[in-house]
C-alpha cells in the first residue's frame, strides 16, 4: 500500500508538473503574440503611411512619420547654413586631414571611416535595387535630393556629439552621442546634475535594440548571397563570419584597426568597378540620366498613378541609407579628436555625400545600364547578381557576393563601435556589460545566419525609428549651439556683416578675403 501510496504521488505530481508547463508554455506564447502585436503596431506607426496626399491619375501619396520628421529638419538645417553641403563642400575634404594627437582617441578621417562603415551596407546593395524596382530610375534623383538636405542633418548632430563628448576611461580617447548631449540639454534646462535623463535612456536602449536586429539582418544577407555565388550552406558561412567577427570585437581596439583596412579599400574598389562597368557601356549612359530625370518628375508616373512611388521610395532610400538625423553616425563623430567640433561636422556631412551621391549611384548605374528584359520579374540580390553578370559574367556574381560580405562585416563592426558609447550610458564605465552586449551581437548575427525572422528584422526597424524621433526632438534647441560654432569659427560669416568703414575681412573655413568699403562680398563656397 505503501509503494501504491508513493506511486500515485509520484504519478500525481508529474501531472500537476506537466499542467503547469503547458500553462507556463500557454502563457509564453502569449506574451510572444502581444510582443510581435505591440512591435508591429509601432512599427506602423512610425513606418506607415500616416497621412494620404490625392495626386493626379488617381495615386496617392503615403507619408509617414519618419518622413514627416526628417525631410523638414533637413530642409531647415540646410537653410540655416546656408546650403552647407554646397557651400563648404571644400572645407568638408580639407577637414579629414586633421590630425590627432592621443593614439587612443580617433583622427577625423578614422571616424568618417567607422560612420561610412556602417552607412555603406548592405542596403546600398539591396536597398538601391529595391527602391528602383518599386520607384522606377527616378527614385535615384530624390535618393540624390535627400542626401544634400540630409548632409545638414549630419553635420548639426555630429558637431553636437563633438561640444558634449567626455573621455572614455574604458577605451581610451573620447565617446558621446545623442543619449550624451540630450543628457546635457536636460541638465540645461534644470539647472542641476542628473544620474540619468528618461529621453536619454530610451535612445540608448532602442539603439541597442536596432543593431541586435541589424546584427540578424546581416549574416541571412551575407549566407543568402554566398549560397547563390557559390552554394555553400548556410551554416559554414555562419561559423565562419561569427568566428572572424568574434576575433576582432572581442579585442580592445582592433574594430577600428581593421575597418581602417577593409572600408576604403571596398569602396574605391566598388567604385572603380563601376566606372568599368560605365565605360563598357558609354553610349547608354545619357540615355539612363534621361530617364532618371524623366522618371524623377512622373512625367510619364502622373498619369500612370506612380509618382507617389517614385518621390517615397527616393526619398525613403536616401534617408535610411545615409542615416542623417537617425543619431548612429554622431557616436562615431564623437570619438574623433578635432581642435574645432564643426570640422567633424563637415566630415560627417561628407559622409553623407559619400554613402548617397557615390556608392548608392553606383549601385544604381550597374542595374540601370543592364538590358530590362534580363532583370524583368527579378528583386533583391538576384536582381544585382544578375545585372552583374550581364556586365562581367560570372565575375561579377562573385563580386558582389564578395562585396556584399565585406559591406555587411563593415556594418557589424561599425554598429558595436556605436554600442560602446550607449551602453557606457546605460550600465556604466565596466568590462562586463561591454563584453555582454558584444557577445549578444554575436548570438545574433549566428541565429541570423541559420534562420530569417521577420519580427527581429522589424524590431530592429523599430529600433532606428525611435532613436531617431528621440534625436530629432532635441536637435531643433540644441541646433542653435552647433549654427553658433559654425558662425564663430568662420565658417559662415559674410563680408557685408563685417566689413568695417576702414577695411575689412571675412573669414571662410581657412581662407581670409581681405575688403574694402562700400563692397559686398557674398558666400562662393
Amino acid at each position: 500500500v505503501l509503494v501504491f501510496k508513493g506511486y500515485y504521488e509520484l504519478y500525481w505530481n508529474s501531472i500537476c508538473l506537466r499542467e503547469m508547463f503547458f500553462q507556463v508554455c500557454e502563457n509564453g506564447k502569449r506574451v510572444k503574440v502581444m510582443m510581435v502585436d505591440l512591435i508591429e503596431k509601432i512599427y506602423s506607426f512610425l513606418w506607415g503611411d500616416l497621412v494620404q496626399i490625392p495626386l493626379p491619375g488617381g495615386s496617392t501619396l503615403g507619408i509617414s512619420l519618419l518622413i514627416i520628421l526628417l525631410i523638414p529638419t533637413g530642409i531647415y538645417f540646410t537653410v540655416r547654413t546656408r546650403f552647407l553641403p554646397i557651400r563648404l563642400f571644400p572645407d568638408m575634404v580639407r577637414a579629414l586631414v586633421e590630425k590627432k594627437k592621443d593614439k587612443n582617441s580617433l583622427s577625423s578621417f578614422q571616424a568618417l571611416v567607422v560612420s561610412t562603415a556602417t552607412r555603406v551596407g548592405m542596403g546600398n546593395l539591396v536597398g538601391v535595387v529595391a527602391a528602383i524596382s518599386a520607384g522606377g530610375a527616378g527614385a535615384v534623383f530624390w535618393m540624390w535630393v535627400t542626401a544634400l538636405i540630409g548632409s545638414s542633418t549630419a553635420f548639426i548632430e555630429a558637431t553636437l556629439a563633438q561640444i558634449y563628448k567626455e573621455k572614455d576611461p574604458l577605451y581610451g580617447g573620447y565617446r558621446g552621442g545623442p543619449a550624451y548631449y540630450i543628457h546635457a540639454y536636460v541638465e540645461e534646462k534644470q539647472k542641476k546634475k542628473r544620474n540619468k535623463v528618461v529621453i536619454s535612456v530610451l535612445f540608448a536602449i532602442s539603439g541597442l535594440i536596432c543593431w541586435c536586429g541589424i546584427s540578424q539582418v546581416i549574416s541571412n544577407s551575407v549566407v543568402s548571397s554566398f549560397k547563390n555565388a557559390f552554394s555553400i550552406p548556410p551554416v559554414y558561412t555562419t561559423v565562419v563570419l561569427v568566428a572572424v567577427a568574434a576575433v576582432i570585437v572581442l579585442r580592445k581596439n582592433a574594430t577600428v584597426k581593421i575597418l581602417d583596412m577593409i572600408v576604403p579599400v571596398m569602396a574605391v574598389v566598388y567604385f572603380a568597378i563601376t566606372i568599368l562597368v560605365i565605360v563598357m557601356n558609354i553610349g547608354s549612359i545619357p540615355g539612363v540620366f534621361a530617364r532618371i530625370f524623366q522618371e524623377a518628375f512622373g512625367f510619364r508616373q502622373v498619369a500612370a498613378g506612380g509618382f507617389g512611388a517614385v518621390l517615397m521610395n527616393g526619398v525613403k532610400r536616401g534617408l535610411f541609407s545615409n542615416e542623417a538625423g537617425s543619431g548612429s553616425a554622431p557616436c562615431a563623430a564623437a570619438a574623433a579628436e578635432c581642435d574645432q567640433p564643426v570640422k567633424a561636422g563637415l566630415v560627417q556631412a561628407l559622409g553623407v555625400f559619400i554613402d548617397t551621391i557615390v556608392i548608392c549611384s553606383c549601385t544604381a548605374m550597374i542595374m540601370l545600364l543592364a538590358p530590362e528584359e534580363k532583370v524583368a520579374g527579378l528583386s533583391g540580390m538576384d536582381l544585382l547578381q544578375t545585372a552583374m553578370e550581364h556586365h562581367l559574367g560570372r565575375f561579377g556574381v562573385v563580386f558582389i557576393a564578395a562585396t556584399l560580405f565585406l559591406f555587411s562585416f563593415s556594418t557589424f563592426l561599425g554598429i558595436l563601435f556605436y554600442a560602446r558609447s550607449n551602453v557606457a550610458y546605460l550600465f556604466g564605465d565596466n568590462w562586463a556589460s561591454q563584453t555582454a552586449y558584444k557577445v549578444l551581437a554575436l548570438v545574433m548575427l549566428f541565429i541570423g545566419g541559420l534562420a530569417a525572422y521577420t519580427f527581429v528584422w522589424d524590431l530592429g526597424d523599430v529600433g532606428i525609428g525611435l532613436m531617431t524621433v528621440f534625436n530629432i526632438i532635441i536637435l531643433y534647441p540644441q541646433g542653435e549651439k552647433a549654427l553658433k560654432e559654425l558662425q564663430e569659427n568662420g565658417y559662415d560669416i559674410t563680408f557685408a556683416e563685417s566689413a568695417r568703414a576702414d577695411g575689412g575681412c571675412v573669414m571662410r573655413g581657412n581662407d581670409v578675403l581681405q575688403g574694402t568699403p562700400d563692397i559686398m562680398v557674398t558666400d562662393s563656397l
